[in-house]
């Protein structure tokens, strides 16, 4: 916010119209933001990256694995959401919205809004034009240093389309990198255990 002020003479004094204390890093911006309808926001290596949500087919491929997972969320207790939940990134405490979440019901919060990360059991990304880098090159890093077993990256727009999952965390890094094309089964570790098949990615002409 920007005080307004309007000068009557070059001797007048002015005062800050408001005491208010200013955010002063991306994560205490965040804190302060409105609802955003229609945008989502994350924070990543200090930075608040605020972005629109995806495409209805961007939407689509979230939903499309939230069914694939059904049976096991159902046997396991598990819960999911497709794009509307905060999650905070326990050590650096950065809030990211990922395009799917996978949690026990009884997944611990930071805050009123969180969820955190080392009690996640997947998270999810559809790649877009638009979060190409963030989803391939900073996100991996971002969700193995916040403890998160298993990353599940969806690369439709890849030049080879592609679905890869990430696991096996060590010294906040994944170790095991597994990548198929899109449309070939690809098996999601423990504790998921299930063999998931990608052609429910591909679009429908």
């Amino acid at each position: 916010m920007v005080a307004m002020m309007t000068r009557h003479d070059e001797h007048t004094k002015f005062a800050p119209t408001s005491t208010k204390r200013m955010p002063e890093t991306a994560r205490e911006l965040f804190d302060a933001l409105p609802e955003l309808p229609g945008f989502r926001a994350d924070v990543i290596e200090g930075n608040l990256i605020v972005s629109p949500v995806g495409t209805p087919e961007h939407g689509r491929h979230a939903m499309r694995l939230n069914r694939a997972l059904h049976a096991i969320m159902d046997e396991k207790g598990w819960e999911a959401w497709a794009g509307n939940v905060d999650v905070c990134i326990e050590g650096p405490r950065e809030p990211v919205e990922p395009d799917f979440v996978l949690a026990p019901l009884d997944c611990p919060l930071w805050g009123t809004r969180e969820l955190r990360s080392t009690a996640l059991i997947m998270v999810a990304e559809v790649v877009s034009h638009g979060s190409a880098r963030r989803d391939r090159t900073e996100k991996p890093l971002l969700y193995a240093t916040g403890g998160i077993p298993i990353y599940l990256l969806i690369d439709p727009i890849a030049k080879s389309p592609s679905v890869t999952v990430y696991s096996d965390i060590d010294d906040g890094v994944y170790r095991a990198v597994n990548q198929v094309a899109l449309g070939t089964p690809i098996q999601l570790p423990q504790p998921i255990g299930v063999e998931l098949d990608t052609s429910i990615f591909k679009t429908v002409a």
